[in-house]
């Protein structure tokens, strides 16, 4: 019988301004770590004679979210990271994140990683979720195996 547990999910953040860990031990929220790839993989087309063809798309882009606790301390250190990318175009877009599950041997990578906004400030009668969205240019996966 296989196991899943958070506690096997590192997830590294590498950019030009730094390298911050992410996975678990982070104070990440139960949503955790999502990678959403933005479009589809494939168009399908059918014709008037009901003939069809597909079309293979090459786009690899989409999102990375980190979602943690508004008392994780990485908090800090992913705004301090933000603030020095938003200086030049220069350190802009060039963020690689990597995250690996060691129980199942899943790996994704997500290169060409940019901020897309500081996340949303929250202050409530309760403490609320930080969410961290990352654009990505070029994303891979592979799933393991339990």
């Amino acid at each position: 019988m296989s196991t899943y547990s958070f506690m096997d999910i590192s997830v590294s953040l590498t950019g030009p301004s730094g390298s911050i860990d992410l996975g678990a031990g982070s104070a990440n929220s139960d949503e955790g770590i999502t990678v959403a790839m933005s479009g589809a993989k494939n168009t399908m087309t059918i014709g008037a004679d009901g003939e069809g063809m597909h079309s293979l798309h090459a786009d690899k882009s989409g999102t990375v979210t980190i979602s943690l606790l508004k008392t994780s301390p990485r908090n800090k250190l992913l705004s301090l990271m933000y603030n020095a990318q938003i200086l030049s175009s220069a350190l802009w877009g060039n963020n690689v994140i990597v995250g690996r599950n060691s129980a199942s041997g899943d790996i994704v990578t997500a290169r060409s990683c940019a901020f897309q906004k500081i996340p949303d400030w929250k202050n409530a009668k309760d403490g609320s979720i930080v969410e961290w969205v990352f654009d990505s240019l070029k994303i891979d996966e592979v799933l393991g195996e339990y």
